[in-house]
């Protein structure tokens, strides 16, 4: 019997996300996997190590402790940390080994104070990434010149840090191509000006591109392209993924717990939601938004059972679901039931979720709990 909740994670999918990615890059443009939030809920380490295998050569977090976790693990990639980090989170940083952002001049001269305090930190100096911030409005600084004195500080610091890097990041990758377009001329500029500050002898990765960037506008890749939601088989857009050739990586299902008999004018679920206007059958699924299955999808979901689609009824409750399956009881006790994924000839995407509750992928995939188990395998081998 299937276990009550549970995410399979399909790895080869994911490496061959990365390499499909890696393909639309230029020669030398690189492929930096972001595994943040867990890797969006697929688990930050298993994909980490997929995406390199599929041709990424850098890996980005949004925190601190989300590097050592990597570190931790094994990996020896680099790690640049996207997020912003308190004097009590450097420490962490700079003992994972983990690449920084920086924005403003008095980050740097904290950063040089934890790095003097640090301790096993080695000889190799800390690589720092400059932010402009073009349009997000964020992170990052709005003013060129404020860029270009935080890139000299660096350079001023000596050994202990060096100007690895420049960056910003798009607000409407996924739409307003206007703004998009002046986000990237732009930064065109600001990464135009300090290359030419720093000299050929200090070379420096140049980068902007999430995943629907990365997609849409070749222009976007300079030297390297950070993407995550694209690496996990979803559309950067929200709607298909199968329009950029990706793989969803994730499948989420439960099983049919209990099915019985509805007769008209019978509820099931909290608040008599759900009230039987006819004679029917009812599969009750142990999974609910204790899970990840938000309540915002009581009577607004669908759910594939053997081959076939049935509709969410009532209230998600915490830990269970109610689906319709209608006059004729075609499903048994113990049947896969598929949320996220397919069943036959059916197919439900995330994409397709976050439609129905107003919002993206992102916040869907994010949304699924530690409580369900995932579950690793290569094309149906567990790894």
């Amino acid at each position: 019997m299937a276990l009550r909740a549970q995410a399979r994670v399909n790895l080869a999918a994911s490496e061959r996300n990365a390499a499909a990615l890696k393909a639309r890059l230029a020669p030398g443009v690189e492929l930096c996997a972001v595994v943040k939030a867990r890797a969006s809920g697929h688990g930050a380490v298993p994909v980490a190590r997929a995406a390199l295998a599929g041709g990424a050569t850098r890996l980005a977090v949004a925190t601190a402790g989300e590097a050592l976790e990597l570190r931790d693990a094994g990996l020896r990639a680099p790690v640049l940390v996207l997020g912003a980090l308190s004097s009590e989170e450097l420490p962490v940083a700079l003992a994972a080994g983990a690449e920084v952002v920086a924005w403003t001049e008095g980050f740097v001269d904290g950063l040089a104070r934890a790095v003097a305090a640090a301790e096993d930190v080695g000889d190799a100096p800390v690589d720092v990434h400059v932010k402009l911030d073009t349009g997000m409005g964020r992170l990052g600084t709005r003013s060129v010149a404020e860029a270009l004195a935080v890139a000299d500080r660096l350079c001023a610091r000596g050994s202990a840090m060096r100007l690895a890097g420049a960056m910003t990041h798009f607000a409407t990758a996924d739409g307003d191509p206007e703004f998009f377009a002046a986000q990237l001329m732009a930064f065109g500029s600001f990464a135009g000006q300090l290359r030419e500050a720093v000299g050929p002898a200090s070379p420096l990765t140049v980068h902007a591109a999430n995943s629907a960037a990365t997609v849409r506008d070749p222009a976007s890749h300079f030297d390297m392209v950070r993407c995550g939601i694209a690496l996990h088989g979803c559309d950067p857009m929200n709607a298909d993924p199968d329009d950029w050739g990706l793989e969803p990586a994730l499948e989420l299902s439960t099983y049919v717990a209990a099915v019985k008999l509805a007769l008209p004018g019978e509820s099931a679920g909290y608040g008599r939601r759900f009230i039987s206007d006819r004679t029917t059958w009812l599969a009750t699924l142990p999974i609910g938004y204790a899970d990840g299955v938000r309540r915002d999808l009581s009577d607004d979901c669908d759910v594939l059972i053997a081959g076939r689609r049935y509709p969410l009824v009532g209230r998600v409750s915490m830990d269970n679901v109610t689906v319709d399956l209608g006059p004729e009881p075609r499903v048994e006790v113990g049947e896969v039931a598929i949320l996220i994924g397919r069943s036959g000839a059916e197919r439900q995407t995330v994409e397709d979720l976050a439609r129905r509750l107003d919002t993206i992928n992102h916040e869907v995939l994010c949304g699924i709990s530690d409580r369900v188990t995932r579950r690793y395998h290569r094309d149906g081998e567990p790894v």
